[in-house]
């Protein structure tokens, strides 16, 4: 079976391509509180930058506060999206009127009330992104976590939906990605910003066998439900983890505050 690599090197600043090609970022900034390393993210994120309704409000109102030491008219011109996108009823008639006048794209798609914007906004980047670049794709969706537990399923849920696309949700505590059960998954961890604390977590139905390594309590083949086990609280030990499983899982590290 093919072995999917995960990296979470968006935490880290960006360094010059070596021999293998860096992924290819998109953006996704919800509303809810951005973390503190949400201008790390928009750097990495250079092709393309999408606020998902109200977070466009999230991206003008504090941004400004990453750079108290400059003007926040600066700071707002400099981080402009491309696209905001959604059925518009949280993003504040000033805000989009601002950013429609920078040249940002407008997308309202109020007539659909049967997906999410974070759908939305995924569906957007899956169609406007060539097939070949796919493969090299890594979409980092900002605020996706916290708030209400409803918002938060529905943000799990599009990890499901879209489950052919790497797409990891971020806040300022943890991230989480799928692990489809269609590949092996070998997880490099980035230990100066990530861990340990980590989890794998089986959503929607039981799992089959899991099998771990890297883990501080590692899985043999291990059955998980909810209302059984669920490896919550795991310990990263080293710089890498593999994971083996017959079923779809969630992996969750911790974030670490520096």
């Amino acid at each position: 079976m093919e072995v999917m690599f995960h990296s979470s090197a968006f935490l880290l600043p960006p360094i010059p391509a070596g021999h293998c090609p860096p992924p290819s970022y998109a953006l996704v900034v919800l509303n809810q509180n951005l973390p503190r390393f949400a201008p790390l993210l928009w750097n990495h994120a250079a092709q393309l930058r999408l606020c998902a309704d109200g977070g466009a409000n999230r991206v003008y109102d504090e941004f400004p506060l990453f750079f108290p030491h400059e003007e926040a008219s600066d700071v707002r011109n400099r981080y402009t999206p491309n696209v905001i996108k959604g059925d518009m009823d949280s993003v504040r008639t000033e805000v989009l009127d601002f950013y429609r006048s920078k040249g940002t794209q407008i997308v309202d798609e109020s007539h659909d009330q049967d997906t999410t914007d974070l759908h939305k906004c995924i569906t957007h980047i899956r169609d406007f992104t060539p097939n070949a670049d796919k493969s090299n794709l890594c979409i980092l969706v900002a605020g996706a976590l916290g708030g209400r537990f409803d918002h938060e399923m529905g943000n799990i849920n599009v990890l499901y939906r879209f489950s052919s696309l790497r797409i990891v949700l971020l806040s300022d505590d943890c991230l989480i990605h799928l692990l489809p059960k269609s590949h092996h998954h070998e997880i490099h961890v980035q230990s100066s910003v990530e861990g340990p604390h980590c989890g794998l977590i089986p959503v929607g139905m039981p799992s089959g066998r899991t099998t771990t390594t890297g883990l501080k309590w590692d899985l043999n083949e291990t059955e998980m439900n909810f209302g059984g086990l669920v490896s919550t609280s795991n310990i990263v030990e080293g710089e890498k983890a593999t994971v083996q499983s017959e079923s779809d899982l969630l992996w969750t590290i911790s974030i670490k505050k520096l």
